[in-house]
């Protein structure tokens, strides 16, 4: 997940490959609730690991549920059997609503017969979303229910610590218009206790969303309770109503999140060897209502295919074509309607949409303020939204789009980055996507390409000991970039030369013939980086590299033509979406002569020589500033003076003397550098 304060988008040209999708967010904390609520334990398959579950998990733990991870990726999670075994707690549900809303209703209930005392807060947002319609119906329970905040929205206090008896006589009345998780959440804590009378639920209003009650029906059915749906408003859950676990059971593909691969599908033209998208983990037999966003892009153009499990999209009629469309059966996925409309040849109108207005964010109001960044003009309704593309690929705007701390507004909008202007699209505050998708970003890159002049790249070069690596490493966590340490490379040559016995003294260099071999080797080299870590031909040599004799041995290799030759595919490897910080002696110059930045690090000597003292030092390893010194500046002798690429600024480099300056006034003066040349810089909200 992409922890950085903003994501910069390169423009994106084509797509094509594999996606498989995380687990959804609605099935994941249904069952979690189903399975504690059920006597015995229950092993949950695929669940989804993100923000709303982790809370969800945090939750059960307190209450005393103890779930458990098995060998196999699943989760045990072990029941109460409808029993409060923990009868106080404070929980914290953060945004989640799927949390808040089905905890509240479960644990009145069980609190207000069982005499408990519970109570339920979230992030401040979480403290703005309505609640009142569901407090109202528990409290015709009889249920104690008070709001510690504004009335009718958490935080929430449940029960008193008095066990009493229900009001379970009268049908239940809940309002249907606001959100479904209020009936959800109903329907998942009424079977706790339905045991001697049938209980009925009559719902006030149109009841939007129903494709999520669909699915906790479907739910509530695999643990053993059959809810009698009579009409479209009056639900009945059976008297004798028992939770009973399946054992074992999995966890759909999110369809919500498929939204956005289908609409990739739709929009970008295949990458050379491919057909288009194929999403793993949901398919057209899926229990959740978003499948039916397969319908809406089939009718703005996407061409579709798929099985019980597996979806097959490609771009079909380009431009796509503008609908007029009532989203009340996808209120979450229509947002992804939103940016495909963009792309679309007319106006798109999207109805029945007020749901948007309660969600993480009001996403009406966002979506509109955001589409109209990029050049589109936007009608915004009560419940609706009219969207009129850019006329032409001039009239696309460069974008720095506010995510809300709203998941889905950050997923939807990337998709902007096909816009035909290639713009680039910055998504701010991107480790929101960590409420349902938390590799949101990574997946994307995965499928997707650029131009290899649209990939930024940012060069930190100079002399040995300068801190290129540790300039170049906070650069890139700072950005969301790929890392190319050019040195590891070449110390992996000198590591894997003495693992061959092949000399790198400097004589045998000189040499033809083994200069030959050594560039032969560097073109063999296996190797992968992953993390903090360095294999090569699978083993771990991360440590190795560190040593003076790896360092000393880099050196000399690095003056070799054949090795610098063999090497040079592999470094263009590392230039990949979404950027690419590399840092070395020859980046900016030699390897990525068009970097949009290129900073040529240095300092004097004697710091330098200082420095590498105290790392030595600090580790253990007795030293001498004095054979230090010179070692430097040998190294700085023969990497300036070699004939191949000898060490020097690029013409067009940015000098940066850190002899006095902290990493973190090195880090920022970059990256103030790096945002001069940015097309956000004019309108950035965010700075790293």
């Amino acid at each position: 997940m992409y922890a950085t304060s903003f994501l910069d988008i390169p423009p994106l040209a084509s797509a094509g490959g594999v996606v498989r999708l995380p687990g959804s967010k609605s099935i994941s904390n249904r069952l979690l609730l189903l399975a504690a609520l059920s006597k015995g334990s229950t092993d949950v398959i695929d669940l989804l690991d993100s923000d709303d579950t982790q809370v969800m998990l945090q939750a059960l733990h307190q209450l005393g549920c103890a779930p458990q991870p098995l060998a196999d990726g699943s989760l045990r999670v072990n029941g109460l059997g409808g029993q409060l075994t923990v009868k106080q707690a404070t929980l914290f549900l953060g945004n989640a609503g799927t949390a808040m809303r089905p905890l509240t209703a479960a644990l009145a209930l069980l609190a207000t017969e069982q005499g408990g005392v519970f109570e339920l807060s979230g992030v401040p947002r979480m403290h703005e979303r309505p609640i009142g319609d569901l407090v109202d119906a528990l409290r015709q329970l009889g249920c104690p229910v008070t709001c510690l905040g504004q009335a009718g929205y958490p935080p929430l206090r449940l029960g008193d610590g008095q066990a009493k008896p229900l009001q379970l006589e009268t049908a239940i009345r809940v309002r249907g218009d606001v959100s479904s998780q209020f009936l959800t959440a109903l329907l998942l804590a009424l079977p706790l206790v339905a045991r001697s009378q049938d209980v009925v639920i009559d719902v006030v209003g149109e009841l939007i969303s129903r494709p999520y009650i669909d699915i906790t029906l479907n739910l509530l059915a695999r643990f053993g309770v059959q809810v009698r749906a009579e009409g479209a408003s009056r639900f009945v859950i059976p008297a004798g109503s028992r939770y009973t676990s399946p054992g074992r059971i999995a966890v759909e593909g999110d369809a919500s999140s498929a939204s956005y691969f289908i609409a990739l599908g739709a929009v970008a033209p295949p990458r050379s060897g491919h057909t288009g998208i194929t999403i793993e983990g949901v398919g057209l037999s899926s229990i959740q209502g978003d499948i039916r966003f397969v319908e809406a892009a089939r009718a703005m153009g996407a061409d579709i295919t798929g099985e019980d499990n597996r979806l097959h999209i490609r771009r079909g009629s380009w431009p796509l074509k503008a609908i007029d469309l009532d989203c009340n059966h996808i209120p979450d996925a229509a947002m992804t309607l939103a940016v495909m409309a963009l792309y679309a040849e007319g106006t798109t109108t999207l109805r029945n949409i007020a749901s948007w207005r309660v969600k993480e964010t009001d996403r009406l109001t966002a979506m509109a303020v955001e589409c109209r960044k990029l050049g589109a003009v936007v009608e915004e309704g009560a419940d609706f939204l009219r969207i009129t593309p850019p006329v032409k690929a001039s009239d696309w705007k460069p974008a720095s789009i506010h995510t809300y701390d709203d998941h889905r507004v950050a997923m939807c909008f990337s998709l902007a980055a096909f816009n035909p202007a290639q713009q680039p699209v910055r998504i701010e505050d991107p480790k929101c996507v960590g409420k349902t998708f938390p590799d949101y970003f990574e997946a994307l890159f995965g499928v997707c390409e650029a131009q290899p002049h649209h990939i930024p790249v940012l060069c930190v070069d100079g002399p040995t000991a300068s801190g290129k690596g540790t300039l170049a490493a906070e650069l890139a966590r700072h950005l969301g970039y790929h890392l190319l340490d050019s040195g590891a490379l070449y110390r992996l040559v000198g590591l894997a030369a003495e693992r061959a016995g092949l000399s790198t003294a400097t004589a045998d260099l000189a040499e033809p013939a083994q200069a030959d071999r050594l560039g032969k080797l560097a073109t063999d080299l296996q190797v992968r980086f992953t993390g903090e870590r360095i294999l090569l031909d699978g083993s771990d040599v991360s440590e190795d590299l560190r040593s003076e004799a790896a360092g000393m041995a880099a050196s000399r290799v690095s003056a070799v033509p054949q090795v610098r030759a063999a090497l040079l595919a592999l470094q263009h490897s590392f230039q990949q979406l979404p950027g690419l910080v590399a840092d070395g002696r020859d980046m900016g110059t030699v390897i990525f002569p068009d970097a949009q930045l290129k900073v040529f690090l240095t300092a004097s000597a004697e710091q330098r020589a200082m420095r590498r003292y105290k790392q030595l030092i600090s580790k253990g390893i007795a030293a001498n500033i004095d054979p230090l010194l010179a070692d430097l500046r040998a190294r700085d002798e023969r990497d300036s003076s070699r004939s191949h690429a000898p060490l020097k600024p690029a013409e067009d480099a940015l000098m940066l003397d850190n002899s006095s300056l902290s990493v973190e006034q090195s880090v920022q003066q970059v990256l103030s550098w790096w945002q001069s040349k940015s097309v956000f810089q004019a309108t950035d909200r965010t700075t790293p």
